[in-house]
């Protein structure tokens, strides 16, 4: 049996929400055949729903724009960015409106609108096809930024994504698109999965869109704590596998699907156990998500830590396009295991 990978569960969402739900429609550069997108995740839709997989012009603040207009008008918009780079020309269209829409008018309007954004490098394209720009939309009030992974449920976060009636940045890493969705490989075995509940306000209402918790330490205490995202999920399983065999390093990995706003309590419950953190991210380290997330570890569950937390990101420089370069910028698995000794030599 073929198996699914990131890419076609998708596709799978995408396709399901049209067959079934009259309001959904796709919009972005190049999506309908015979081109299907850049990376082909549309591919086959129009000629399935000719009025409502939409070609449109190369403006991307636009076509947000028109999107987010359908929204308020009851529809169901999906946009796709061609490269999550560009999200950068339709920011004014999501943090000014977007978000704010059923803040200012107190609820009684609403904004279903779905982002989808290929993010991240590793593939050689390049400064400005490369980065991870969902950074860039950290605290926004009123957005929410999904980045799924491989060990998630990607086509029942995108569904649930669509359903709800606030909108979302959906980020995909373009280095997940041909992997396998399944439950993650020995050494590591999956923990009961966490429900999010990060919001504290009644219009971002919160959805089922569960932290993965992975450990290789079944039934034992584990080493060490690191918290990641998206597309670095398989490159710390590789590093912790590799240390597990290696040193018999023992770790819990925790990957949340919805990383802002963010749900402190998987990190928080696993910190409590092995006492010490490690956050991994794709991006520049600077100002970054890990940033965040060890701040908020330190302020309300700081007396549980028994060493200094670390954090591994790329280095504070455009992603070049050369792959030896790309591969120096960007935090691969060398770095993770660089960042556990030093972690655990510090306790």
């Amino acid at each position: 049996m073929p198996k699914l990978t990131f890419a076609k569960a998708i596709r799978a969402a995408l396709e399901h929400k049209l067959e079934t739900d009259p309001a959904v429609l796709l919009l972005g550069q190049d999506i309908a055949d015979p081109y299907g997108g850049a990376f082909r995740i549309t591919r086959g839709l129009s000629a399935r729903f000719p009025d409502r997989v939409v070609n449109t012009p190369i403006s991307e603040a636009g076509t947000v724009a028109i999107a987010a207009g359908m929204a308020l008008r009851g529809l169901k918009p999906v946009v796709e960015m061609m490269f999550g780079d560009f999200i950068a020309l339709a920011a004014d269209q999501l943090v000014n409106h977007a978000a704010k829409f059923a803040w200012m008018y107190n609820g009684a309007v609403r904004v279903p609108l779905v982002i989808r954004a290929p993010m991240g490098g590793r593939r050689g394209y390049g400064p400005t096809h490369s980065q991870s720009l969902e950074r860039m939309f950290f605290g926004t009030p009123g957005l929410r930024i999904l980045a799924p992974t491989h060990r998630h449920d990607p086509a029942a976060l995108l569904a649930a994504a669509i359903d709800d009636p606030n909108p979302s940045l959906y980020i995909e890493g373009k280095t997940l698109y041909p992997l396998e969705v399944a439950p993650p490989q020995p050494p590591f075995s999956a923990v009961s999965p966490w429900s999010s509940s990060s919001s504290s306000s009644s219009i971002v209402a919160s959805l089922p869109f569960p932290a993965v918790v992975l450990t290789n330490a079944p039934g034992a205490s584990a080493d060490l704590t690191v918290v990641t995202y998206g597309p670095m999920l398989p490159i710390v399983e590789r590093a912790m596998a590799a240390a597990f065999a290696e040193d018999e390093v023992t770790c819990e990995i925790v990957a949340p699907s919805q990383i802002a706003p963010l749900d402190l309590a998987p990190i928080a419950e696993s910190v409590a156990r092995t006492g010490r953190l490690l956050v991994a991210e794709e991006g520049p380290g600077s100002w970054g998500w890990g940033a965040e997330v060890i701040a908020q570890i330190a302020e309300q569950h700081g007396d549980k830590l028994r060493a200094r937390p670390r954090r591994v990101a790329a280095l504070d420089l455009p992603v070049p396009t050369a792959r030896p370069l790309e591969d120096l910028v960007l935090p691969g698995t060398g770095d993770i295991r660089k960042a556990i000794e030093q972690l655990l030599l510090d306790s």
